[in-house]
């Protein structure tokens, strides 16, 4: 077999991958990326991206659905569930195609093939072509990124019981839906269903939705959820799924009481493990820890050479986590100085209806960490341009420490919150305090107002509310 010598080879080419291969590209590092399925991994190609052309659809079918709001009348108003979906594959190809383009843009060669660690530097690529080939590498970054869980009795089929990928591609519109997860995944899905006109429940083991937000905004998504007409059911278990010719049934216990609820189908949204199988790990001191790569500051594993970066690396699950540490890798293997991951300063975001966005600590977390907080809030019902554009329902949350003014955390709900956020990121990364976030100037009239609201009213400032 033929070998070829690299500086960087990263095994897998989705946001982590591919944008470590471009940063270590543009640091003159020779560098290469082996890709089994689709360049921009799941996240371009059946996550993120995909979702969001979804909920974009059905976002317009809400508001086709509430014209009279805004002076509008209109009839006979359906859509086309294959056009819908087939606009999202589109979209994901689309940028699929633009990864690609990127990668040669910056003369980084892709291997189409399924790669091994062989030990020693050394990485044996069976290529889709056919054959093999092997690669030698001084540094070798590990981007595989992770799949969806499975639970004993509660495994996808593909037909009846989905995993995202299916609930991406529905061949029909289900009547009833039951979704198995609060988390990101399991609430956009849900919103998404609910919106194209289906009946959905969401059982959640833990006592709220979304459990890693702030208890505030959680229970404010669940009264919209609700008010929506879905039905939500926390401190639930899913004991089993019993498959019928064309629906499931689902035994759900809650309350100290069992319930038995049958839909047309059921999504599972119940976490991810890292693809860490068959990449030949066991040929490397790459320890794995529930599923995941151990990882230190700077993403190195405990061989010598080898890199872990994105979801196989551990929580937090998000593709904008993925792509900085892989900037954070090359960056370090090139000599520079970059600055460890701080999670802290890692927003979130969930594509609801309503969003829902966050930075930093809860204030629950922040008190149970020794801090003394000041909290802000600002309802979106104070705002005008949250009232002009029939968006009333939202808050903006921000919690700070007493004694310093550090800004620990901000929390956020309703319309294109998913966007406001980058500003309180910006504030945390800069370690902005209170007082330069109150002397900052916002647009009026705009969403942002909120944000210098908030603020103002965790020192008793509020002008507006």
């Amino acid at each position: 077999m033929a070998e070829t010598s690299f500086d960087v080879l990263v095994i897998g080419g989705g946001p982590g991958g591919y944008v470590a291969a471009i940063r270590a590209a543009q640091l003159g590092l020779k560098t290469a990326v082996v890709e089994r399925e689709h360049l921009g991994g799941i996240c371009l190609n059946w996550g993120c991206i995909p979702t969001k052309a979804l909920l974009r659809s059905s976002e317009i079918s809400h508001l086709l659905k509430h014209l009279d709001q805004y002076g509008f009348t209109a009839k006979d108003i359906s859509f086309d569930l294959k056009k819908v979906v087939d606009r999202s594959r589109k979209v994901a190809s689309q940028l699929s195609g633009g990864v690609k383009h990127l990668l040669k843009k910056n003369k980084v060669p892709v291997f189409d093939g399924s790669a091994k660690l062989l030990g020693g530097g050394k990485v044996e690529v069976a290529l889709k072509a056919g054959g093999k080939e092997t690669l030698a590498a001084k540094h070798i970054i590990i981007a595989t990124g992770a799949r969806a869980r499975n639970l004993p009795g509660l495994e996808a089929d593909g037909k009846l019981i989905w995993s995202y990928k299916e609930a991406m591609v529905p061949p029909t519109m289900p009547k009833s839906l039951l979704v198995i997860g609060s988390g990101a995944i399991g609430i956009e899905f849900a919103s998404f269903y609910r919106n194209m006109g289906a009946e959905v429940t969401v059982v959640e083991m833990l006592d709220r939705v979304l459990p890693v937000e702030d208890e505030e905004i959680s229970a404010f998504a669940k009264k919209q959820f609700e008010k929506q007409g879905m039905r939500i059911l926390v401190g639930a278990k899913t004991q089993k799924l019993e498959k019928g010719a064309d629906s499931v049934t689902a035994t759900i216990e809650v309350g100290g009481k069992t319930e038995k609820i049958t839909a047309d189908r059921v999504i599972l949204a119940i976490g991810i493990t890292g693809n860490v199988e068959n990449i030949g790990l066991e040929n490397t001191k790459v320890k794995v820890d529930r599923g995941h790569i151990v990882v230190g500051p700077y993403l190195e594993t405990d061989e010598p050479g080898v890199y872990a970066i994105g979801d196989v690396a551990g929580a937090p699950w998000l593709a904008h986590k993925a792509s900085h540490e892989g900037v954070i890798c090359v960056e370090k293997i090139a000599g520079q100085h970059p600055h460890p991951m701080d999670v802290s300063n890692i927003p979130g975001c969930t594509y609801c209806s309503p969003q829902v966005a966050s930075v930093g600590l809860t204030e629950a977390k922040a008190k149970a960490a020794g801090h003394e907080v000041k909290v802000g809030r600002f309802p979106y019902i104070g705002n005008g341009k949250a009232i002009a554009l029939g968006e009333p329902e939202g808050m903006v949350k921000t919690v700070f420490d007493a004694k310093t003014g550090e800004l620990l955390g901000a929390h956020m709900v309703g319309a294109e919150v998913t966007e406001l956020i980058q500003g309180y990121v910006v504030a945390k990364t800069g370690e902005l305090t209170e007082a330069e976030l109150m002397h900052t100037i916002f647009a009026h009239p705009t969403l942002s107002e909120m944000m210098h609201e908030s603020v103002l009213d965790a020192y008793g400032r509020a002008i507006h509310y």
